[in-house]
């Protein structure tokens, strides 16, 4: 089977890649010439376990190749981002369209076309048909059109793409199962059929989950600081009931999905999904709280109007290098307008700009975590005693556990102690 995927991105590229493992003939689009060139090279620019060896293997068997262009395919894989609109926050499908505009004249009768982005309730049938249907194919006879919506975990999304359920919605039965036929070359979970609409509206579902249940675990860190109560202990014992999981708090939501996702139901139904748009107002105060609590952190330890911070992680999820979204940006931008020295360490992050450990740390008056990094974990304490002007950790992530005495350690469970 020949595949094109559009967007060789954190999902177009894993799934270029299982496709060619599989025995697939695939070719890999993206508008950018420079990760085009790279991936003929075997050289991948996302970091992700498995990844590098199945592109290369595909490479050297003559299955994958990246191009700028799409081709005659069996299955055409749309894998574009889709951001929000600022001005009503609805989902910008400007990306979707232009793939789909980009495959037309390599379109023929009998070809699948699945949409992985995700997407708004109704942008199937109301934005994409239309554009196929234009010129004059018959959707379910001539072309199969679905959304199947990923579900992965940056980290394992290889392992995920392959063991995970997966949504399939076609615009009719038969484009499911066109599309479920496509998919069942290298899914092992099941292959789960609905309509399309109904598998817009669950993929946006299981991100908006997700993202109320951390801003309740935020909303929570806030009030405890009010209060007096420290939060990841009110956390843990109310976690002890049997049917109670509270998530843990943190400096904000980032991620092309959590962070975006929950914005498309609400742009759909303003008046109704209140409870969606506070929690997404919540998970996007918490940068403002950080540079809150640094400030106070500050102010009572150090008398310099430019102290240096440390800035240890700006990725949004832990070992990875995905910095999409990452609340850590906006708390940086914060604190450099507040006239602070920042220098960043990110050992998963790639930046001329960042620096290793010890130049990081060095006369820091104060070391911010950001990302829960393994090597965060487990820090160098007695290089933070000796380098540090003030050796202080504030801890937004809630990683880091026995400190020495010489050492000040703050969370978001023990800020009424500033």
């Amino acid at each position: 089977m020949n595949i094109c995927v559009i967007g060789q991105g954190y999902i177009g590229l894993p799934t270029a890649a299982l496709f060619a493992e599989n025995g697939c003939n695939v070719v890999g689009v993206d508008i950018k010439k420079e990760v085009i060139d790279d991936l003929n090279k075997g050289i991948v620019h996302i970091e992700e376990p498995g990844i590098p060896e199945a592109i290369n293997d595909a490479i050297k068997e003559g299955r994958y190749v990246a191009q700028l262009e799409p081709a005659e395919a069996d299955v055409f894989i749309i894998t574009v981002p889709t951001p929000y609109k600022m001005e009503n926050l609805s989902c910008d499908l400007s990306f979707v369209v232009e793939a789909c505009n980009s495959i037309l004249k390599y379109v023929k009768k009998g070809n699948v076309i699945i949409v992985e982005s995700t997407i708004a309730p109704g942008s199937i049938e109301e934005t994409v048909q239309p554009i196929f249907e234009k010129e004059g194919y018959v959707i379910g006879k001539d072309l199969y059109l679905a959304h199947c919506p990923e579900r992965v975990l940056p980290g394992r999304i290889m392992y995920e793409l392959i063991h995970n359920d997966r949504i399939i919605g076609g615009v009719t039965p038969e484009c499911t199962d066109k599309a479920a036929e496509a998919y069942g070359i290298f899914v092992e979970g099941e292959l789960m059929k609905t309509e399309a609409k109904t598998a817009e509206l669950s993929k946006c579902m299981e991100n908006t989950f997700r993202d109320i249940n951390i801003a309740l675990s935020n909303e929570l860190a806030k009030i405890c600081a009010e209060i007096d109560v420290n939060a990841l202990d009110v956390i843990k014992l109310a976690n002890k009931h049997p049917r109670v999981n509270i998530l843990n708090p943190g400096p904000g939501v980032g991620g092309h999905c959590l962070a975006i996702d929950p914005y498309f139901i609400y742009a759909k139904a303003p008046e109704t999904a209140k409870i969606i748009k506070l929690a997404r107002d919540t998970n996007k105060s918490m940068p403002d709280f950080v540079t809150e609590y640094v400030e106070k952190i500050i102010a009572r330890y150090d008398d310099c109007e430019n102290s240096k911070i440390a800035i240890f992680g700006v990725s949004y999820k832990g070992n990875t290098g995905d910095t999409r979204e990452s609340p850590a940006f906006e708390i940086i931008a914060n604190l450099k307008e507040n006239g602070h020295d920042i220098e960043i360490f990110d050992p998963h992050v790639e930046n001329e700009g960042y620096h290793d450990f010890k130049n990081t740390i060095e006369n820091a008056s104060l070391c911010l975590i950001l990302a829960d990094h393994d090597e965060f974990k487990n820090l160098d304490m007695n290089s933070l005693i000796k380098e540090m002007k003030n050796p202080i950790i504030f801890d937004t992530k809630n990683i880091v556990q026995n400190v020495p005495d010489e050492i000040i350690l703050y969370n978001l469970g023990n800020l009424s102690k500033i």
